[in-house]
């Protein structure tokens, strides 16, 4: 399937990237466009794509397309591909633009998909969440989750949840990325070289992951394991619920979320 790509920008770039590598599709069988030239280009020349000038040009090569621009840009993006996309398959990757909203913008018998990819996709390990109420073909909805999966894991979703989604997987990076950052700072406070302590941090989230994902083992057991009686860690676990550090990830995860339906109202009004 011939796929087109508007936008080519690092997410956009990430999914291109992703297909190419794991040969849901050819390099020859992606198309990109970008107001500005020199990074669809680029990005072709990495993935030995296609770049075209115009958004006429990616309309009449591909038969499903990828919107990945910045949301102050979708209406300029949709408005230069016209009724080129009539009877053709939009998803779109960005930000707080729901299926309703984006349907709007699209010419008559035009197929529409909302999803929310998150950063790390960027590195092939991303959370995309797929919302249920689309109007893809099977064949479409089956093509795009082998592509969203080869930039990490994909959940398929009913819209009134991709807003807890975005809250957890979408802003989580920020929230990990945080927490990594006061380990490290704790670890320099205690004699530890930045750049090591880095290292440390992250690493240690990425192995508690792994070992989460693959033994299905709860959060909590896994923090048992480490928290021998009378000992460090859970001397620090005490640290941390003294702070409530728990209640206070909650807390942002529900602030994301809150702010993440406030802007789906916005965007539904039109």
């Amino acid at each position: 399937m011939k796929i087109g790509f508007i936008g080519s920008g690092n997410m956009g770039g990430a999914i291109a990237r992703g297909i190419v590598k794991s040969g849901v599709v050819k390099g020859e069988e992606v198309f990109l466009y970008d107001v500005n030239p020199a990074a669809s280009e680029a990005l072709a020349r990495d993935i030995g794509g296609k770049a075209v000038k115009t958004a006429a040009e990616l309309t009449d090569a591909a038969q499903i397309f990828v919107l990945a621009v910045k949301p102050v840009y979708v209406k300029d993006a949709l408005r230069a591909c016209g009724d080129g996309l009539k009877d053709k398959a939009v998803v779109s990757i960005v930000a707080g633009l729901t299926g309703t909203a984006l349907a709007r913008q699209l010419p008559a018998g035009a197929r529409c998909l909302q999803t929310m990819p998150n950063t790390p996709a960027m590195v092939n390990e991303g959370v995309t969440a797929l919302c249920e109420e689309n109007t893809l073909t099977e064949e479409e909805m089956a093509f795009v989750r082998r592509m969203f999966e080869s930039i990490g894991r994909v959940f398929v979703l009913p819209a009134r949840l991709i807003e807890a989604e975005s809250a957890v997987a979408g802003s989580g990076p920020a929230y990990a990325a945080m927490f990594i950052e006061a380990m490290a700072d704790g670890g320099v406070l205690l004699g530890l070289p930045r750049a090591q302590a880095m290292q440390m941090a992250a690493q240690t989230l990425i192995g508690t992951a792994k070992m989460m994902l693959e033994s299905g083992r709860h959060p909590g057991a896994i923090k048992d394991m480490v928290c021998s009686p009378g000992g460090t860690t859970i001397e620090a676990v005490r640290a941390l619920e003294k702070g409530a550090f728990r209640s206070d990830v909650i807390e942002a995860v529900v602030a994301a979320g809150e702010k993440a339906l406030a802007i789906k109202r916005e965007t539904e009004k039109g």
